[in-house]
Order: structure tokens, then sequence, then C-alpha cells
């Protein structure tokens, strides 16, 4: 087998499995709910906890796969998150569950693990496009939300975590044996040579950005199946459907997102991104007691949301193609962050108001916030190379 053909498929397939593993208790939170008898706020910090650590550890995992190469660490990580995934199944009470979701968030670094790992071995030309079909492995979020309920009903809850074990290994014995290293750095720069990024502005625009787009897929993606249940008392089967619709079409634009900026330039396709999501997010909070108008506004985020994810992270190799695993893991980590959030807040929100508006109304802020500063940063110089404004 050709390691170099053979990596992108490789990589895309074990960040999607890797990405079930991190929205693995989505689609159970409402389950969990009725078990123990949770609150609001207390089912959305189970569904966020795998996200924190999964979005923090991403810097130090873009790092090290500069430093130690992305076949050694990928297989490293899913090999640790056999261990969670045990002990998950095993959880008796809401603290234990607590604290296996706090490492199963380990999954969620495979993002800069596969970012990192196939933007150095992929000719500039092509990194939008090939970054774009890699990040399809945020597919992941939709296979949990179409797999676990229905595994969970039929064998048991403890299944729904012991089931993704399967394919965990099997990605790991492709990844160790079919995948190329990545060239050794011409010299091996310090943590604090890594983390030299954070001077320059750009990386902190880049974060915000992915805090908005990712942010609102990971939050979308883990909080719509307990949104659709509270809202129109869907069953947790039916309503896990309805949010893997989100997740795949969200998934299907990425690519979309980043041909377009290799074609027509990534500051362009975030002027239009931020413009919609800003309206789509309006839609949503005036429009959800209406289960047609919130499907609709849903699936606009979705398409927004993914056309977003792609074309920030066209830009990232493109405005720093030396330092491209310290920047896609700090970005990243903001991007998993904004995801993190949202759902404590949702759910503290409906438990002092009694109603989701006020998220959505601050989602449209945010996104407002970022078309006027995508404008005011590269509005006059979008037709351009980014790569001339990276300090």
């Amino acid at each position: 087998m050709n390691k170099q053909k053979a990596l992108l498929p490789i990589t895309t397939f074990a960040m999607m499995f890797s990405f079930a593993v991190w929205a693995v208790f989505s689609p159970l939170a409402s389950t969990f709910q009725q078990m123990y008898g949770l609150t609001s706020t207390q089912k959305s910090i189970l569904v966020a906890i795998p996200v924190l650590l999964g979005s923090v550890m991403r810097l130090p995992l873009g790092i090290w796969t500069d430093r130690i190469g992305g076949r050694r660490l990928f297989s490293l990580l899913l090999l640790f998150l056999v261990i969670p995934l045990v002990g998950a199944g095993f959880a008796d009470s809401y603290a234990m569950l607590l604290f296996w979701a706090f490492f199963i968030g380990m999954a969620g670094t495979s993002f800069a693990i596969s970012v990192t790992f196939v933007s150095r071995l992929t000719p500039p030309e092509k990194q939008g496009t090939a970054l774009g079909i890699n990040a399809m492995g945020n597919f992941g979020t939709a296979v949990a939300a179409f797999s676990v309920p229905s595994i969970a009903a039929a064998f048991g809850v403890p299944w729904a975590f012991w089931g993704m074990i399967i394919p965990v290994v099997v990605m790991l014995v492709l990844v160790w044996f079919f995948t190329p290293d990545m060239p050794k750095p011409k010299q091996q720069k310090t943590v604090r040579e890594s983390l030299s990024v954070l001077k320059y502005k750009h990386t902190w625009t880049l974060s915000l950005f992915y805090f908005v787009t990712f942010g609102a897929f990971v939050a979308f993606g883990i909080y719509l199946p307990s949104l659709l249940v509270d809202l129109y008392g869907l069953t947790p089967v039916d309503a896990g459907m309805r949010a893997a619709g989100f997740t795949v079409l969200a998934t299907l634009a990425r690519p979309v997102g980043g041909y377009l900026g290799d074609k027509i330039g990534a500051e362009r396709v975030l002027t239009f991104v931020y413009a919609g999501m800003t309206i789509g997010a309006l839609v949503i909070a005036f429009g959800m007691e209406n289960i047609w108008v919130m499907t609709a506004a849903c699936l606009f985020v979705a398409v927004m949301s993914g056309l977003g994810n792609g074309a920030v992270f066209k830009l990232v190799p493109q405005l720093f193609p030396a330092e491209t695993g310290a920047v896609t893991g700090l970005v990243g980590a903001w991007g998993g962050l904004g995801g993190f959030f949202p759902p404590i807040v949702m759910g503290i929100i409906k438990d002092a108001t009694g109603s989701y508006v006020l998220g959505f109304l601050l989602l449209s802020l945010f996104t407002l916030i970022c078309f006027l500063l995508n404008r005011l940063v590269f509005g006059k110089k979008a037709g351009e190379p980014a790569k001339r404004f990276a300090s």
C-alpha cells in the first residue's frame, strides 16, 4: 500500500471515530437525566465536559505532532481512548460519568493531530481541499448521534461505550502500520519558540473566528439532541437522528469551504458565512416554537458553520506555513472551547428563564462581531495573499 495515498483516508476515518467517542455522551444525555434526576444545567455540564479537555489539549498535541510525528501520536491517542471507554461503561453515578467524560474528551485532540499530519505532507496549493476532506472526520459526531441511542436501546447503555472500542482499535492498527512518518523538522523548536505564534494578531483573529464557527458546530452537534427532546418531546433516537442531519450537512460543507478558500479566498467566504449565521441565529431565536422553522434555520446554520470551518483552516497553513502545528492546536483549542461554553450557558438560561431565546440571541451577536472583524482585518486585502499580513 502506498502510505502517502493512504494518509488522507486513514486519518479522516481515524478522526471520525475519535469524534464519535468525543460525542458519545450527547445522545445519552436525556437518558442520564432521567436515570439520575439531573437538572438542565447538570445535564449540560455532562455533555460539555468532554469538550473541555479535548479543547485545551489541542495546543500541546499540535506542538507535539510537529515534534514526534503524527503516526506515533495518533496511535498513542487511540490506544489511550480504550481506557475511559471501558470505565464509562461501568460508571454507576453522575460523579463517575463526569470523571470518565473528562478523559473521553482527549478524543477531541485528534483534530489537531490529524490536521497537522495532513498539512505537513500536502502541497500548499492543495491544502485547503485536503484539509477540508480531512476535517470530514467531524462526521463522527453524526455517527454517535445515529448509532449510540440505538445501541443503548438494543444492548444497554454500557455497550454504547464498549462498542466504540472496536473501531478505535481498528483505526489504531491502520494508523500505526499504514500511514507514513512525517519529515523531521530541520531544527527542534522549544515550547517557548512554538508558542511565539501568540504574538501574531492573526493567531487571535483566527482563534475567534474558529471559536464561533467550530464552536457552533460542536455546540449544535452535542446539544441539539437534548434541545429537541426538551422542545418537542421527541424520543432520544428520533432527536439523535435529526441532530445527525445537522452534523452531516456541516461536515459535507467543510471541504466546500476549503475548496472555495483555494479558489476565491477564505476572507470572502467568511464574509458570507458570518452574515448568514447572524441571520440564522435570529430566525432560530424567534421561530423555534415551530419545528419546521427550527429545522430549516438549523440546517442553514449547519451549512454556514461548515463553510466557515473549512475557510478558517485554509488560512492557517497559508498564514503560518512554518508553525502549522502550534497554530492548529491553538485555533483548534479555541474552536473546541467555543463548543464547551454554549451548552452550559443554554442550560443555565433554560433553568433561569424557561426559554432558550437569549442563548441564540447571544450567538447572533457573536457572529455579527466576527463579520465586522473579518471586514476590518481582511476586507480591504481580500485580493492579496493573506500570508503578507501574518505579523
